[in-house]
């Protein structure tokens, strides 16, 4: 069974309701959803995925808790670890200009700097109208169509996965 590690940070709770749409995406048979908030996960943890989606509220970038616990996992990219998984990003924040796109960069280089393979969203009319092709956002407040590029982007990156695993 693929293992899919949803890690993220949350404050406002707009990225804890994509983690929910993200979660109902990856929840497939053969595939099971791990949810972590970065307080609460361990280096097994990510270990054991076979995938990792990693979400952060957009404070012009990610929050400073989870770099910091990238920074203090060191040994995950010293030794390689998490090198062939495959990953995806995801945002939220108050304000369409306010930096979005900056979070997923920061975001998708701690997944490309480990070795991982990125998975955006996949082509759609919503993902075009939404202006976001690197991994799901939301401004403001979560939409029904925040929730389906959610869904979209877990089940994708859980496709991958099991692909992989096999």
């Amino acid at each position: 069974m693929a293992q899919i590690l949803l890690l993220y940070d949350s404050r406002g709770g707009l990225t804890e309701q994509l983690a929910d749409a993200i979660a109902e995406g990856v929840e497939s048979p053969g595939v099971e959803c791990v949810r972590r908030r970065v307080d609460d996960a361990t280096i097994p943890d990510v270990l054991r995925a076979d995938g990792i989606i990693l979400g952060s509220p957009n404070w012009s970038g990610m929050t400073g808790k989870l770099k910091d616990w990238f920074d203090y996992s060191g040994d995950l990219w010293e030794k390689g670890d998490l090198a062939g998984k495959v990953g995806g990003v995801f945002t939220a924040g108050y304000s369409r200009s306010g930096g979005n796109e900056a979070t997923l960069l920061q975001l998708m280089h701690l997944v490309l700097g480990h070795g991982m393979v990125l998975v955006g969203l996949p082509w759609s009319e919503t993902m075009r109208r939404s202006g976001s092709y690197y991994g799901v956002t939301a401004h403001g407040t979560v939409t029904d169509e925040d929730r389906e590029q959610g869904r979209a982007l877990g089940a994708r990156v859980a496709a991958f996965a099991q692909r992989l695993a096999d």
